[in-house]
């Protein structure tokens, strides 16, 4: 029995790794691939404005009634449906297909937290160990497995654009001294005239063939393997609870001070997502090396992602959260000041690849840690939880996509910059609440400055 639950670990991280290797490549490309007009960036701004609607409502609703396993098969449908948007580029199908994600999106990432938190907690109680541990080692294999997702579908794409002559030009051969932090978007195109890289059909089509069959081997894996599970609130509240009380559930949430002081976490960690997806992938490497790096260069990226969630998951349970959280600030901080102050150009490809891998260090540890916090302070409310986490990190990815083909790069970094500073200080609030409180549960700590589950009164 107590195998059970890392089989169903492990058949939800390899479909949700399928799902992600076809949604991440194409997400990474948009802003270089549908260079025109900023029919990429817009598509993604839509996107994830979906997504933050969707976040308000939707994965309560979908889990109440579907349970998490149908919620996830079912918005997978809506990833597929993107991809096939792509084969025919244009405002209409990519503006459809990007909403029709964003709504899907949500409900996915919620019913995967709350499952993978369930798992942990079924778990913890057969073998003796302590929740958050268990919830955190489970986020950290989860996260190991899904984030190489970067490497396969970048490493596909990469691959693919060899076979076009045409995937090498650089969106500033014209003028490599504006790319990097002193980019300006909207000046650059005016100026030099640059439109995307242009590629052929049948290189087109073979890529995204390939990324449509990836979505279809994650859909069969979740629907004929993944057991069906209840969490907690499922059994106590499935009863009680009406559609409209789980409709503002999300809202409600809001009244806990420890989840508005968490919203700028939350939300830079989709502002960050969105600047290396968006902008590094168009400002400095489309624009300095060519849109055949691409790949290549995010691969990068997705190696440290994959890597790094299992290690952090890990070292937590002996250095405690909050020196990895301020380790991934530190990081962040290093790498932002960097991109300001360097500037990109083809003779300096290694540089490309070793702030991409850095990004990902740090990404590894917003994504790991923002989602075992949110699984243990809020525990007894999951479902709501990880709506706002869906709803603040969408939100970010809104805003950086909204503004990136308007604000220059330099600005951009600098809002970075402030974010990720407010940000750290109001989760150290955080961890002093949690420290006052007292708890009920007594567990042995493999370090004092690890922080126990919070009970809910």
């Amino acid at each position: 029995m107590s195998l059970k639950p890392m089989k169903n670990l492990l058949v939800l991280s390899f479909g949700i790794l399928f799902l992600y290797t076809a949604y991440t490549g194409l997400k990474t490309l948009q802003s270089s691939l549908n260079d025109d007009e900023g029919l990429g960036v817009a598509s993604l701004s839509v996107m994830y404005g979906a997504l933050t609607i969707s976040s308000m409502f939707l994965p309560a609703i979908l889990m109440k009634k579907l349970g998490c396993k149908w919620t996830i098969v079912a918005s997978m449908f809506f990833y597929i449906s993107f991809t096939l948007g792509n084969f025919y580029p244009s405002w209409p199908t990519l503006i459809t297909t990007s909403i029709l994600l964003g709504i899907g999106g949500a409900p996915l990432w919620a019913a995967k937290s709350a499952y993978i938190t369930s798992l942990g907690s079924q778990y913890a109680e057969i073998v003796g160990k302590a929740t958050k541990d268990v919830v955190n080692h489970y986020f950290g294999i989860f996260f190991f497995i899904c984030h190489t997702c970067r490497i396969w579908g970048n490493l596909i794409s990469a691959l693919i654009f060899n076979l076009s002559p045409n995937a090498g030009e650089s969106l500033g051969a014209l003028n490599q001294t504006t790319c990097g932090a002193g980019f300006c978007p909207i000046q650059s195109l005016a100026a030099e005239n640059i439109t995307g890289p242009s590629l052929s059909n049948t290189v087109l089509y073979t890529l995204l063939g390939c990324y449509t069959g990836c979505g279809v081997i994650a859909v069969l894996l979740i629907a004929i393997f993944l057991d069906t599970i209840k969490t907690k609130e499922e059994t106590e509240q499935e009863k009680t609870q009406t559609i409209c009380s789980m409709f503002f559930e999300t809202f409600k949430h809001l009244k806990d001070k420890r989840q508005c002081l968490l919203i700028p976490l939350t939300l830079f960690s989709g502002l960050e997502q969105g600047f290396i997806t968006g902008d590094f992938t168009r400002d400095y490497v489309t624009c300095a090396i060519g849109i055949r790096m691409v790949g290549f260069v995010i691969i990068s990226f997705g190696v440290t992602n994959a890597i790094f969630p299992v290690v952090f998951g890990k070292l937590s349970q002996y250095t405690g959260r909050i020196s990895i959280v301020l380790s991934g600030a530190f990081v962040q901080i290093a790498c932002i000041i960097a991109l300001l102050l360097w500037k990109p150009h083809s003779g300096q490809i290694a540089v490309f690849f070793v702030i991409s891998g850095i990004w990902g260090i740090a990404d590894a540890i917003w994504q790991t840690q923002i989602s075992s916090l949110y699984g243990i302070l809020f525990e007894k409310n999951k479902e709501a939880a990880f709506a706002n986490v869906c709803l603040w990190e969408s939100i970010g990815f809104v805003i950086a996509f909204g503004y990136s083909t308007f604000l220059c790069v330099s600005v951009k970094l600098y809002i970075l910059l402030s974010v990720i500073v407010i940000a750290i200080i109001l989760y150290a609030v955080v961890e002093y609440i949690e420290y006052q409180k007292p708890s009920t549960v007594v567990e042995k700590e493999p370090n004092e400055n690890s922080s126990p589950i919070p009970v809910a009164a």
